[in-house]
């Protein structure tokens, strides 16, 4: 077995072994090279596979897979309030909860065993992890106008005390400001007291597109990039999606804050968003992890999809074939993705006292042969049904395709059935108004 460690220079072993003690990574070196105190309670002969650490998506919103599908092929303002925001007005937590199991039985057989979500009822998505096996990051999404306002507020402390550390220390609370459009200076001013108060950090949308960066500069004559740093948003951890609209000073401001950036490539394009300068961030020692947003704007959770097109994005647009290489990418959607989510000295990587977050890659298909690079052929060549063991926590979440976690028929039966009830409750809702 080869391992991709992530760990550094020289950080492909050939012919190696891993040994997990308990959830954590006690020994990875060359086969034989185990120490002899170490007696395995169960071994994994993986010959023709290469292990790596599992996938990060640093932005989601897991329940949104059952929209997947719904309505394409639009503007993101258009499609957020003429067929998201009416659909999702019918959610219910059960709702919420179908989608959630959807979305994780759909990241680990891509092999993502850690990711970050916003939405709402955010205790069933934290219910569907737990069940999962995997490792998430997980916030309420709040909006700072109108009525709804202090609900979210008090949701959002609620949740964080209830789940963060839960499941095992699998799932990590945040707070959810929504983007700097739904949530203004004044309550994303509280929004920070509670994180500093509750030690968590926050999660949220900034510099997504064009009328947003409009929006902003009329109501308060900066970036939205430079109206969060004002607030004082910056001086704490932050997960921010997207940034695609970005000038000069927002990226000195996010690379010198060590701001954490989700990249949404994919979702940006569908959605005739823009393109992220991910190429400039990086220059600028910026942390830039990737994610899928979610699965109705892309419409896949895929992170092997997800690494090619952001590669491949970057190098279109400056004109530069050596922009994002096969390695980078690999990094990003690993090691740098930990370090955008805050968990970069426990997941990410394959090296000693690491938590044991590992996926076995088949590399015995037509489409990966003959093998020149490995770097390479992850990135570029490889597809998610190549993941063939996911491994969590110390823990087999599915081995050789087959989900342990999880019942895949009622998942996806719970998941046709509640997607369909939503829509007779919107067409319900029309026949009402008319």
């Amino acid at each position: 077995m080869a391992v991709l460690t992530m760990d550094g220079a020289g950080d492909v072993l050939e012919k190696a072994e891993i040994a997990v003690k308990g959830n954590e990574i006690y020994h990875v070196g060359a086969a034989g090279a185990t120490p002899p105190d170490f007696k395995p309670g169960r071994v994994l002969d993986c010959p023709g596979l290469v292990a790596m650490p599992g996938f990060v998506n640093c932005h989601t919103h897991a329940a949104m897979t059952l929209f997947r599908g719904y309505a394409d092929d639009m503007p993101l303002m258009s499609w957020l309030k003429e067929k998201i925001w009416p659909l999702e007005k019918h959610l219910t937590p059960e709702h919420i909860y179908k989608g959630a199991q959807l979305c994780c039985a759909e990241m680990v057989r891509g092999g993502t065993t850690t990711f970050a979500d916003m939405y709402f009822a955010m205790d069933r998505v934290a219910q569907a992890v737990e069940e999962s096996g995997l490792r998430a990051v997980l916030c309420r999404g709040m909006i700072g106008l109108g009525p709804g306002a202090e609900q979210s507020m008090r949701e959002s402390k609620e949740f964080i005390a209830r789940w963060h550390g839960g499941a095992d220390g699998r799932v990590t609370a945040m707070f959810g400001p929504h983007a700097p459009y739904t949530c203004p200076p004044e309550y994303l001013e509280r929004v920070i007291e509670a994180a500093e108060e509750a030690g968590v950090g926050i999660h949220i949308h900034l510099a997504e597109t064009r009328d947003e960066i409009n929006e902003i500069m009329e109501k308060y004559g900066r970036s939205p990039v430079v109206l969060m740093e004002e607030t004082g948003l910056f001086k704490l951890p932050v997960l921010a999606a997207h940034c695609v609209h970005l000038d000069d000073r927002d990226i000195e401001i996010l690379a010198g804050r060590r701001v954490g950036i989700a990249h949404n490539p994919q979702s940006n394009m569908k959605l005739a968003s823009g393109v992220a300068p991910v190429t400039k961030l990086l220059e600028a020692g910026a942390l830039v992890g990737l994610g899928t947003d979610g699965a109705a704007s892309n419409n896949n959770l895929d992170m092997m999809e997800e690494m090619r097109a952001a590669a491949l994005l970057q190098k279109v647009h400056t004109q530069n074939a050596t922009a994002l290489p096969a390695g980078e990418m690999l990094r990003m959607a690993t090691a740098g993705g930990a370090e955008v989510l805050g968990l970069g000295d426990r997941v990410g990587r394959i090296a000693p006292g690491m938590l044991a977050d590992i996926i076995l890659i088949d590399m015995r298909k037509p489409h990966l042969y003959p093998l020149h690079d490995l770097y390479a052929h992850i990135a570029y060549a490889a597809v998610s049904s190549d993941v063939h063991t996911v491994i969590v926590d110390g823990k087999v979440v599915m081995e050789n395709r087959l989900v342990m976690t999880l019942d895949e028929d009622a998942v996806l039966a719970g998941a046709q059935a509640g997607a369909e009830s939503l829509i007779r409750a919107k067409e319900a809702e029309k026949w009402q108004g008319k």
